[in-house]
């Protein structure tokens, strides 16, 4: 639960309410959209929760998309993951906390530059060495630091919400103001309001390290996403109660505008601690998750086996984090602003929501009988839902920010040469293995495949299963 509800809420509770307001000109429709993206985010932890269960391996929607369409689909999942979505979540995360501390004199030195990249480059670059450190270090400290600061952010969020309800001026008739929408409406909304529910799914990427899979992944990702979306509602109603339509459609961060005026200027420090604090959590699930995604497509043999490489002492995909944090740098120095990495990020990661969402129809198709210890609720409108709005989202993602959605989609589709390079070795590998079936597995530089290899070795530790497999 501390994975999803600390990667979650990031900095989208604080930036896109005004964004939302806009578009609707009303606060009940705003509110609208808030539940209608929770109940679509919750059907999309319903429809990974029966997928998490029946596939418990680290890598996430690679594992599903491999299964379900072939290795291809699920190289081109986790080449996106790998290439632009994770790199760019990590510098839009560490950039987004340089841009929310340059609002206060003490940090206006961030804008300046040394040998030209600025003062908060350096910072975000600082950041995501601290936090990818912490990853390297195991993820058992990865994972105390993340249960830790979600209770922190947890607390600080109702007590937020808790200043704005003791607001003496205070209506509800703020919920009853409007202004006119703008032409954009409800769908512009919705995909702001999906945009701060986003990143519930890296749950699923750490499955391999999880206790209990079976019984632990539903209830990480449903509880999960049920208590981010309470969060928001007592948020939003915090921000109503103070401030009518008009003044929340023009503030750039509501929440912190809503207790300047409560508390006073003196908040200002208060709200941007607490803003980067929240930001840390969700860079540290990010980080972490990330880092499983070229572990297990390494693992598999279709990508440099290095990746695959896990630390003797730590027990960590070192060379995964390692690699993701040199990605995630080059992206700050290239596309240094907060819009630039967050277009990259958003339309590469939906496109993989609505593919992997769509393989629970295949399994259920191909393997009636499985074990499926979880079946999603529903079933198949719940999942036919989620695929409909991811699908939409994309849509509206590509017309708004056509040019790097074309980047992204170059990106992704550069990296099939790469893997017709490593299936080409595979099959060679393959080949020989079938020529000399007397050779010792121990020598053999690729795992069993992980199909055959899963219920004996899923309930140990995603890196652990490394060396359980090769024992296979």
């Amino acid at each position: 639960m501390a994975v999803v509800v600390g990667t979650v809420i990031g900095s989208g509770i604080f930036r896109v309410p005004s964004t939302m307001m806009v578009a609707v000109g009303s606060p009940t429709l705003v509110y609208s959209a808030w539940i209608v993206g929770g109940i679509l985010s919750l059907f999309g932890a319903f429809t990974y929760a029966e997928l998490g269960t029946m596939r418990p391996e680290a890598g996430g929607e690679y594992v599903y998309m491999r299964d379900a369409y072939g290795p291809m689909w699920g190289f081109v999942a986790a080449w996106a993951w790998f290439s632009v979505a994770k790199p760019a979540s990590i510098a839009t995360v560490t950039t987004g906390i340089t841009d929310v501390l340059s609002a206060l004199p003490q940090f206006a030195f961030l804008s300046d530059k040394f040998l030209g990249v600025t003062y908060a480059q350096f910072v975000a670059i600082g950041l995501t060495i601290f936090i990818s450190a912490i990853n390297y270090l195991g993820i058992k400290l990865a994972g105390i630091f993340q249960v830790v600061f979600t209770s922190l952010k947890i607390v600080m969020l109702v007590a937020i919400a808790a200043i704005g309800f003791t607001y003496s001026a205070g209506t509800w008739q703020n919920w009853h103001t409007s202004i006119p929408p703008s032409h954009s409406g409800f769908m512009i909304a919705l995909v702001a309001a999906l945009w701060a529910y986003d990143g519930w799914n890296d749950l699923t990427m750490v499955a391999g390290e999880i206790r209990d899979p079976q019984k632990n992944i539903p209830w990480g990702l449903i509880a999960g996403i049920s208590i981010v979306g309470a969060l928001y509602m007592l948020m939003n109603a915090a921000v109503l109660y103070v401030m009518p339509a008009a003044s929340l459609a023009a503030a750039k961060s509501p929440v912190s505008v809503m207790t300047n005026i409560v508390l006073g200027p003196a908040s200002a420090a208060v709200m941007t601690a607490a803003i980067a604090l929240s930001m840390v959590v969700t860079l540290n699930g990010t980080t972490m998750s990330g880092a499983r995604i070229p572990f297990a497509m390494a693992r598999d043999g279709y990508f440099f086996k290095a990746l695959a490489s896990i630390h003797p002492k730590y027990q960590s995909p070192s060379g995964a984090i390692i690699v993701q944090a040199l990605l995630a740098i080059t992206l700050m120095l290239v596309a240094a602003t907060f819009k630039e990495l967050l277009e990259l990020a958003i339309y590469s990661e939906w496109l993989i929501y609505m593919l992997a969402a769509g393989t629970i129809f295949v399994f259920r198709a191909r393997e009636p009988n499985a074990n499926r210890p979880y079946r999603t609720w529903g079933y198949p409108v719940v999942p036919a839902l989620f695929v409909l709005s991811s699908a939409i989202l994309l849509y509206y993602t590509f017309i708004e920010n056509v040019r790097n959605s074309l980047i992204g989609t170059l990106v992704i589709l550069a990296g099939l040469p790469i893997f017709f390079f490593f299936k080409r070795r595979v099959t060679r590998f393959r080949q020989n293995e079938a020529d000399a079936p007397s050779r010792r597995r121990a020598h053999i530089p690729l795992p069993t495949h992980p199909m055959r290899s899963l219920s004996s070795c899923h309930s140990a530790s995603g890196v652990a299963m490394q060396a359980c497999l090769r024992k296979q």
